[in-house]
């Protein structure tokens, strides 16, 4: 065997026969896995279906189901004699769970996090000034408990004070009333999560943290569209700061710029 399938063989391992469903799902974990970190390059060809299933240690089945569910994620692409290739990075559905698991785990690539801002800096802005405007009894209390465990967490416990953060963010999007915003925000619940403890993490002052998440509070209980507008504008612009200073502090001294 070559080197290069000792190598997969290694990192990958047999995946136990407990019905086809697991297989297939330990079987996309480790793939994923391997395409996300690398060891499966943008641009390699992976090896033939009978090596493949030697070094998963799964059936040819199984690994058809996963080269095809691989290929709807825009991963891979296969043709006739031309074999299987592994796709750039911009043809991949991040927003599938398997990959956006992957990503957190395996990847520091500051364009993913740059990405998912420029994202909340479009959506999050609308959704706070639609909040001020529509937002239920109910829902503004919502807002106000999330901001509370913020304040009840603060610097002491970061994973509290992350999870608070992501229900404050939320909660905000649900009360726009707008069910696309929901939607998103659902489908990228994990990616906002790791992205609040990476900046949490990161945070210089958690005092003036929860100043700017007051600020967005205030304009939204007082039914000012347009400052809940500014004012989570300028908590998404703290975001990007904090950001950068995280992923800088990650990043081994050589490969600082």
């Amino acid at each position: 065997m070559s080197t290069r399938l000792g190598s997969l063989r290694t990192q990958g391992g047999a995946a136990p026969e407990q019905g086809r469903r697991t297989v297939r799902e330990e079987l996309l974990k480790k793939l994923i896995g391997q395409i996300v970190s690398g060891a499966l390059a943008e641009g390699s060809i992976l090896p033939n279906e009978a090596e493949l299933s030697e070094v998963y240690g799964v059936s040819r089945t199984s690994l058809r189901e996963a080269m095809q569910y691989l290929s709807a994620l825009g991963m891979v692409r296969s043709r006739t004699r031309a074999g299987t290739t592994v796709l750039p990075r911009e043809n991949w559905n991040y927003l599938d769970p398997l990959v956006l698991d992957a990503t957190l785990a395996l990847s520091n690539d500051r364009s993913f996090y740059d990405s998912l801002l420029d994202a909340r800096q479009v959506l999050e802005p609308a959704a706070a000034a639609q909040a001020a405007a529509n937002a239920t009894a109910k829902q503004l209390a919502q807002i106000a408990e999330a901001f509370e465990d913020m304040v009840a967490a603060n610097a002491r416990d970061n994973e509290a004070w992350s999870q608070a953060d992501l229900e404050f963010h939320t909660a905000i999007i649900n009360a726009s009333g707008n069910w696309v915003f929901r939607q998103f925000a659902t489908a990228i619940r994990a990616a906002l999560l790791a992205s609040f403890r990476l900046t949490n993490r990161a945070s210089q002052s958690h005092d003036y943290a929860i100043a700017r998440h007051q600020d967005v509070l205030d304009a939204i209980r007082m039914r000012r569209p347009d400052a809940a507008r500014f004012a989570m504008e300028q908590l998404i612009g703290t975001a990007r700061m904090e950001l950068s200073d995280a992923l800088r502090a990650a990043k081994p001294k050589d490969q600082l710029d």
